[in-house]
């Protein structure tokens, strides 16, 4: 089911088909509801940034009051992980593969494989995202449990192509991407990860233009940056009616990211004054891939 409205410039795309038949009985997956400030925070650096982490199936999220003079390093990080600016964000220094980047903008940053350091230079937030070889990361998720056996309804992550020139330190400035008109977002790759960094919305979404609809086998992690958010998901019925779920229609907590499992009907409204919302999946979808919409594909080649 794909409800887009004509006018919703995601109607045109081409539907990706399925990476894997899953029989309908296959039970789905519960949908993860994290509001970060709410936990616990997973670690305390030395100046006392908290970091919260989270995961989902291929995918596990770093988020960070990030304090000033706090450096976060990886030690022989088996693949790249990404580095995502907003407007709020903690200005930066990446070092990683022999360079090193300032970035004090809204951006997207992609770190190498290999040794790295993210040094923060300012109070902020600092958000990074990891393919679950981050083992170290995944196990200390405050959601691990629920992935410690796969989710046979979602696609696995298996790498896309090596970028163009190899793997190195790449930095993305939103300023030079602005939101334009016949394109969706400000929509990224890397080998493992999709972002979409959607507009900051200066006012709640109109209750007559959402847009309900599902994937097939990929999960969609939605990260609220900033605002008020009410996520609505829809469990398809199966044959086993023991199985069934009950819509969940409910607003959590900014900052916060809702894990939506695939096969599930799912749209997200906007109801505060202003919000931004940036969807994040993993492995990094087909369809929006032949759009044309991706603005470093010239990097990073499609699966």
């Amino acid at each position: 089911m794909t409800t887009y409205a004509a006018d919703d410039i995601r109607s045109g795309l081409a539907t990706a088909a399925p990476v894997r038949t899953v029989d309908p009985s296959t039970p789905i997956r519960p949908s993860q509801w994290i509001a970060f400030l709410e936990q616990p925070p997973t670690g305390t650096a030395p100046n006392g940034s908290r970091t919260w982490v989270a995961r989902a199936a291929n995918l596990v999220i770093a988020y960070t009051d990030a304090k000033a003079g706090d450096v976060f390093t990886r030690s022989g990080q088996p693949d790249e992980y990404s580095v995502l600016l907003y407007s709020d964000s903690a200005p930066v220094t990446v070092t990683a593969g022999g360079r090193t980047e300032q970035v004090a903008e809204e951006a997207f940053v992609v770190v190498p494989p290999g040794d790295s350091e993210v040094r923060v230079d300012a109070d902020g937030v600092l958000i990074r995202l990891f393919s679950p070889r981050a083992e170290d990361l995944a196990a200390a998720a405050v959601n691990a449990d629920v992935y410690a056996e796969p989710d046979p309804r979602a696609a696995p992550l298996v790498p896309w192509p090596d970028p163009v020139g190899g793997f190195r330190l790449r930095v993305y400035r939103l300023a030079d991407t602005p939101i334009a008109e016949g394109r969706f977002g400000r929509i990224f790759r890397t080998t493992n990860v999709m972002v979409n960094f959607l507009a900051e919305e200066p006012a709640p979404r109109n209750v007559q233009k959402l847009s309900p609809h599902h994937h097939d086998d990929f999960e969609q992690v939605s990260l609220a940056v900033k605002g008020r958010f009410v996520h609505h998901i829809r469990y398809p019925w199966g044959p086993d009616a023991t199985q069934w779920r009950p819509d969940e229609s409910r607003e959590i907590p900014t900052p916060s990211i809702c894990v939506i499992p695939p096969p599930t009907v799912h749209t997200t409204q906007g109801v505060g004054d202003h919000q931004q919302l940036i969807d994040l999946f993993s492995p990094p979808r087909v369809d929006f891939s032949a759009s044309g919409w991706v603005l470093n594909a010239d990097d990073y080649p499609a699966a």
